[in-house]
């Protein structure tokens, strides 16, 4: 994952003119949301009445199998609420809860009631009730104010998911990517472009398929529905596990939400045939991506450990009959802390030679979001001017090894910026058959090694001052 800095000045201000751009195009579809709807009510007051939740009961009550093949199309009215949640890491509570209540559910709420209350008064114009519920001469601008309103919309998912996907390379459920910053004052402003580009295939892709944004509702409140359902059964695993509530409080706080969501589902779940299967294939498809890049580097790590020396042991058994060394300082990269790495015994075995400072360097990623440069490392000596250091990263850190390693000069570990050299080792994965996973998910593990970001852009490292060394690993 290359961490690149794109940014500057001029940059970031461009991106801020965008964001008020946007931010104007928005409320000024929201204002048009509640424009259209007001008429409308004040011509049938009467539609109100459907705020009383006893007419949906009773209906569920009379109709209960109407009511649940109904939920199929109901769903589709709050879908579309999950973009205001997208960004949640970024903005916080507060931001949304404004804009939440004080412009998007009133605007929505109020158009739709407009529309009920039109189709009261004009059944037939059920063909389309948003835009017939404007003149004749505002449709067209509506078109242009509703497709802004949806790239607007859009944008909000489309960071979610270059957010997501950065934490889930970082907890190591998807191979390194080229990552790009696009501001300075903001750490959660990135572009992946192999994200952005995935995105744009599958999107043409699904209008190609579906053609109408009719046939396409099917397949989006599948979606939609399962990421709910997930949603909550995730809620009630934090609440109870990670905050340490009482089992009774969880269910009581999750139960209600996840039969609702169920329901919603399982409504859904009869238009499989006729689109759903269109979001359930590309999530198992995803799942078992990331659930092959996972156990494969469990795999080649544990055959690397395997092969491996002790570190310790092995540093004792070289300094009986020490190696020339050299001025500098030689930071090795490993995958597990205690372990000799590769890079180090080829360049030993080719090189025979050791710097005179060398740091055997583990860099681990936590499930908490951020690791304060308080509990950025620790340092353990290991004798003959060579230390284990363990540097500690939260998904939401940006992995920086050589800025990291700036605080081991307070601890009287030279560090010397032009005199250090970074040894990696660059791995080669051999799919054989064994005890391992399937020989066509070993092959799709290697070829996803092979294409991953380098580990050196991933970490930061200067490119002028990197070694790699390489290996076959089988598994």
């Amino acid at each position: 994952m290359r961490s690149s800095r794109l940014s500057c000045p001029a940059v970031t201000d461009l991106t801020s003119s965008v964001g008020i751009v946007a931010l104007a195009a928005a409320v000024a579809a929201f204002i048009a949301l509640i424009a259209l709807g007001v008429p409308h009510i004040a011509a049938q007051p009467g539609v109100l009445v459907a705020l009383n939740p006893a007419y949906a009961l009773g209906f569920f009550y009379a109709q209960p199998l109407v009511s649940f093949i109904a939920l199929g199309a109901v769903v589709l009215v709050v879908t579309g609420g999950e973009a205001l949640y997208a960004d949640l890491g970024h903005f916080g509570k507060l931001p949304i809860r404004i804009a939440w209540y004080g412009l998007v559910m009133p605007a929505l709420v109020i158009n739709y009631f407009g529309q009920g209350a039109m189709l009261l008064d004009n059944p037939k114009a059920i063909e389309n009730p948003f835009y017939l519920m404007a003149p004749g001469w505002a449709q067209l601008p509506l078109v242009g104010l509703a497709t802004a309103a949806t790239v607007i919309a859009s944008q909000a998912l489309i960071t979610a998911a270059f957010s997501v996907t950065k934490q889930a390379i970082q907890l190591g459920l998807l191979p390194r990517m080229n990552i790009q910053h696009t501001s300075v004052r903001e750490t959660g402003q990135i572009y992946v472009p192999f994200i952005n580009w995935s995105l744009y295939v599958f999107i043409v892709l699904a209008v190609l398929l579906f053609r109408t944004s009719s046939n396409l509702a099917t397949a989006y409140g599948i979606a939609v529905t399962l990421d709910m359902t997930i949603t909550t059964v995730m809620t009630f695993f934090v609440i109870r596990y990670g905050w340490k509530y009482p089992l009774a409080l969880c269910l009581a706080a999750t139960g209600f939400f996840f039969i609702v969501d169920v329901a919603f589902f399982l409504s859904n779940m009869l238009k499989i045939m006729s689109g759903g299967w269109f979001p359930l294939l590309i999530g198992s498809g995803m799942f078992m991506l990331m659930l092959t890049w996972k156990q494969g580097r469990k795999l080649m790590s544990d055959r690397l450990r395997d092969d491996a020396i002790d570190l310790k042991g092995f540093l004792d058994a070289v300094f009986v009959s020490p190696p020339t060394r050299v001025e500098g300082t030689a930071v090795f990269l490993v995958a597990e802390p205690g372990l000799t790495p590769n890079a180090m015994m080829h360049n030993l075995k080719h090189n025979k030679v050791l710097h005179a400072h060398n740091l055997f360097v583990n860099v681990r990623h936590h499930e908490v979001p951020w690791i304060g440069f308080d509990k950025r490392l620790s340092v353990d000596a290991l004798g003959h001017d060579c230390w284990q250091v363990t540097l500690n990263f939260g998904f939401k850190n940006d992995p920086d090894v050589p800025e990291a390693l700036k605080l081991l000069e307070s601890r009287g570990i030279p560090l010397p910026e032009m005199d250090t050299s970074y040894f990696l080792s660059r791995d080669i994965v051999m799919p054989s058959l064994g005890k391992g996973m399937s020989l066509w998910r070993e092959k799709l593990f290697a070829n996803m090694h092979r294409n991953a970001a380098a580990a050196a852009d991933f970490l930061n490292l200067p490119s002028n001052r990197i070694v790699e060394l390489g290996a076959k690993v089988e598994i």
